[in-house]
């Protein structure tokens, strides 16, 4: 058997690798275990980053006041050391949990943030999968060898976490004899998002259709069976896809080969790749699984859902019509710069009376609710400096240029944009300003402070050992 030592280095080293993967495939991520060695033993935590800090009382309720996780049904006997029971998703708020049971390791559940623009919680749901298997796998190995080694494979599991995903509902929803292999479609998929033609990435839809289906569907245009271009050739499918840019039309494939061209309904269990110069969506049967970019998978929609900024304008001294039309308007305005790959600076002024800014005046500030106004301020977005919106709702400048002392929480590496808006905020009172980088990152940034910074994680010792999850509740 594994000395303590040993287990909790492979706790160690599993919690961290899987942490890596998921800040690469979302946003910062924390990871967080929670586990019995035993039958008999009491639950233990490992929790580095206080990831499940706020939910004791639901932990209390289900780990402590009940004793229903040490069940064992009939049916859950483990037959061999490498099966493992899973326990779904327990639905705490903002979180997504996967966990099981196999006979070197009782009991574990494992929790991961739920980012709120994730495309799907599945591919994650997944990935906790791997997790819960590979740390079952290596206490029942029993080999200090192998530790480590969980870790690393737990940091590159994008690619498989999809995979799976897509395959578990493919199969729900076909059953599991199916013919569209899903591994070198999404390698097809990446591949083609990388592929420039004439120095652009490709733009427009391919979707991988069962073949069985394919008599189905009604073709604009069918090639002949000695000479559809393969998927595998990515250049030759990155040309066919001018065919069918900005159009209902798609091109159709069976995962081996580019079969026509279709703007037909798509049959059921079909994979939809949408390409937008490099970037693109992955759906299936319509319902987003995730996104791609720069040759990697992703869960990130792309779209900011700007909480903080939403949590900014609960705070402030606000009545309802108006914070819910300002959000409708800053957030129509990012996602629009965000949709164009075009940085811009949004100055929410929410004092009674707006202040001066250096910039382009308007004769009368445009009303926000004007018609065609918001399609000018999209436009006018573009412009270099920054738009001045009011809480009345109202337009008063653009191209501004923001200044302000130097302050303690600057970053060479973000650029002119986010530092003059941390001087130009920590300089004047009720104002908030939106960043909104040309490669989609979104700051919000309100007295010298961004609102959605991220801490860095502080490494915690190899050696650390988790606590009892009673202690770690009664005690935080």
């Amino acid at each position: 058997m594994l000395k303590e030592s040993s287990k909790n280095l492979c706790l160690f080293h599993a919690v961290d690798g899987l942490r890596i993967g998921l800040s690469n495939f979302s946003h910062p991520s924390r990871v967080a275990l929670v586990y019995a060695m035993d039958a008999e033993d009491e639950l233990r935590i490992y929790d580095p980053q206080d990831l499940l800090r706020g939910h004791e009382p639901k932990l209390q309720e289900i780990y402590v006041d009940s004793n229903r996780w040490r069940d064992v049904e009939p049916q859950f006997k483990l037959k061999h050391k490498f099966d493992l029971v899973h326990f779904e998703n327990l639905d705490l708020t903002g979180l997504i949990s996967y966990g099981g049971r196999s006979r070197d390791l009782f009991y574990q559940m494992w929790f991961t943030e739920h980012h709120p623009d994730m495309c799907s919680s599945g591919p994650t749901e997944r990935w906790l999968e791997h997790a819960a298997r590979l740390l079952a796998q290596d206490f029942a190995l029993d080999a200090e060898i192998n530790i480590g080694t969980s870790g690393y494979v737990l940091q590159g599991c994008a690619l498989h976490a999809v995979r799976d995903h897509i395959v578990d509902e493919r199969n729900f929803t076909l059953g599991p004899d199916t013919q569209l292999r899903i591994y070198p479609t999404l390698e097809a998929v990446l591949g083609i998002s990388k592929t420039r033609e004439e120095g652009a990435c490709s733009c427009g839809q391919l979707a991988f259709v069962e073949s069985s289906f394919l008599q189905q569907m009604e073709m604009l245009a069918e090639f002949p069976v000695l000479n559809r271009p393969e998927i595998r050739n990515y250049k030759h499918v990155s040309k066919l896809l001018q065919s069918v840019e900005d159009s209902e039309r798609r091109l159709i494939s069976d995962g081996k080969y580019v079969m026509g061209i279709s703007r037909d309904s798509l049959p059921r269990a079909s994979l939809c790749a949408e390409f937008d110069l490099g970037d693109g969506f992955l759906r299936l049967d319509g319902e987003t699984v995730c996104s791609f970019h720069d040759g990697n998978f992703s869960s990130n929609t792309g779209r900011a859902k700007l909480v903080q900024l939403e949590e900014a304008f609960l705070e402030a001294a606000l009545d309802d019509r108006t914070r819910t039309e300002l959000f409708r308007v800053v957030s129509g305005i990012v996602h629009f710069a965000q949709k164009n790959r075009f940085g811009c600076t949004l100055v929410v002024d929410l004092n009674s009376e707006p202040v001066s800014i250096a910039g382009q005046d308007l004769e009368a500030p445009l009303d926000l609710n004007g018609p065609d106004v918001l399609r000018l301020i999209d436009s006018l977005a573009r412009v270099d400096g920054a738009l001045h919106l009011g809480k009345d709702l109202k337009l008063h400048a653009f191209a501004c240029l923001l200044d302000g002392r130097r302050v303690s929480g600057e970053d060479r590496s973000r650029g002119a944009r986010f530092n003059s808006a941390l001087r130009f905020t920590a300089e004047n009172e009720n104002i908030i300003v939106v960043v909104v980088s040309s490669d989609r990152p979104v700051s919000i940034i309100q007295n010298g402070v961004e609102l959605t910074g991220a801490c860095e994680w502080t490494p915690v010792s190899h050696c650390m050992i988790p606590p009892l999850l009673r202690d770690w509740i009664k005690y935080p």
